[in-house]
């Protein structure tokens, strides 16, 4: 399993009957899990005196309930910097596992000795467009949400690279990658974190296992010939690690190098163990 373990201020404190308790910076949330299946006693005392609780209702939505919880802060990882804002679906605004990923591609970024170009796709509030910008490679930023793609500006200037070469672009993943290949534009690594369901902006409905083998294919027309590497996140149940690799493996064996996958995971402080979060697929150049 890949570890996020490099966080300073974030930690999963304890999780136990389908919740998590999580310290963002000073502030402690407890949000749902559906993977935490066990029933393990719940001795931290954050449990009982949270600063917010998101509480699923039996229709699958659910809502905030606040204790003393600023509308947004912030927290850093590494040079970078997060503004955070809960809202609706328990989300914050950041998924911290990914930073076993950033990790990883910013180090091969660091050592190309040339510049990168990176698409990131489904690129949220830019987690991913921020450590790549942050690494130095020139990153296109694609979310098909006005609302994420100004607050991953806003994440870029708290962390000082609004003036970092990041391009932002509101748009439909796939018919931008698409407009891409027309205009003969190439990319030496891309970045993808489909959702699991979604529609786009004229209904269309996106299922990953109907649609990602599809994107995939689509996106290695999109490479350089030189290709640094790609990366694929799901956090949908049946998208196991070895569906990734099979995936990555199949439509890149055109180039040199190795695919690999695994689960992505975060440390539980209160007991050494890993929560699971998903899996992630690399391909990765030899070069």
């Amino acid at each position: 399993m890949w570890k996020a373990n490099g966080w300073v201020d974030y930690e999963v404190i304890d999780c136990s009957r389908g919740e998590k308790l999580e310290r963002w910076g000073k502030y402690r949330l407890i949000r749902p899990d559906p993977q935490i299946i066990w029933d393990t006693e719940k001795k931290d005392a954050g449990w009982k005196h949270p600063n917010g609780h998101y509480h699923r209702n039996s229709k699958g939505g659910g809502e905030w309930e606040f204790f003393d919880l600023p509308k947004q802060w912030s927290i850093r990882y590494k040079s970078l910097t997060f503004n955070l804002k809960p809202f609706s679906f328990k989300h914050t605004g950041l998924f911290p596992e990914q930073a076993a990923n950033w990790d990883w591609f910013s180090e091969k970024i660091k050592h190309a000795g040339r510049e990168i170009r990176v698409l990131n796709l489904f690129a949220y509030t830019g987690g991913a467009t921020l450590a790549a910008a942050a690494a130095g490679a020139a990153v296109t930023h694609v979310d098909a949400s006005k609302g994420m793609v100004n607050w991953a500006k806003e994440n870029a200037k708290s962390s000082g690279l609004e003036d970092a070469p990041v391009r932002w672009i509101v748009d439909d993943c796939v018919k931008f990658a698409e407009r891409e290949i027309r205009r003969e534009k190439t990319y030496d690594a891309i970045i993808m974190d489909p959702p699991s369901y979604g529609r786009g902006p004229k209904g269309e409905i996106w299922k990953i296992e109907d649609n990602i083998h599809g994107l995939v294919k689509l996106c290695c027309r999109l490479l350089s010939d030189d290709p640094l590497f790609f990366l694929i996140n799901s956090y949908t149940t049946g998208l196991a690690p070895s569906v990734l690799s099979y995936l990555l493996a199949a439509e890149m064996k055109q180039y040199r190098g190795q695919v690999r996958a695994d689960e992505v995971g975060l440390p539980v402080s209160s007991n050494g163990l890993v929560l699971p979060c998903g899996a992630s697929g690399r391909w990765e150049s030899n070069a």
